[in-house]
């Protein structure tokens, strides 16, 4: 975009997500992206300071909602699963910028589905039907 700046903010409604072996899913939201680092106290000899050193890193499940398409790639995946057939795939999250192109990604390695939420059925609701599917993962990068 010609009037784009390194310094703009991005939109937090420009995203896309690509999963290996998925054809097609559109997503409306994107939670859960998280890390933390333990940390390790410990004292040496006579030192009266606790000293803190940088432990395990852990990443959170990502959580995807999506509006309910007409296809059964992501149940196939979950139902595995359940069948206890682990499939781990890759897959990326990736912030666009306002013309729609690539800004950066966030990689996730080792994902599979842990958690999938049903529809909300509501007789009296105009909103757009949605689902729920965690991914547990084991590492994310920012590429």
């Amino acid at each position: 975009m010609p009037n784009s700046r390194v310094h703009d903010h991005l939109l937090a409604n420009k995203f896309k997500i690509e999963i290996e072996g998925v054809t097609q899913a559109s997503f409306s939201a994107v939670s859960g992206m998280e890390s933390t680092t333990e940390v390790i106290q410990y004292v040496d000899g006579d030192d009266l300071r606790v000293r803190k050193r940088p432990g395990r890193t852990t990443f959170s499940n990502i959580i995807l909602t999506q509006g309910v398409v007409n296809t059964k790639d992501l149940w196939e995946w979950y139902k595995q699963v359940m069948d206890g057939k682990i499939e781990r795939k890759a897959g990326s999250i990736i912030v666009l910028g306002d013309d729609g192109s690539e800004k950066y990604r966030y990689n996730f390695f080792e994902g599979w589905p842990c958690r999938w939420k049903s529809l909300v059925l509501d007789a009296r609701s105009q909103t757009t039907l949605v689902e729920e599917l965690e991914l547990a993962v084991e590492f994310i990068e920012r590429g």
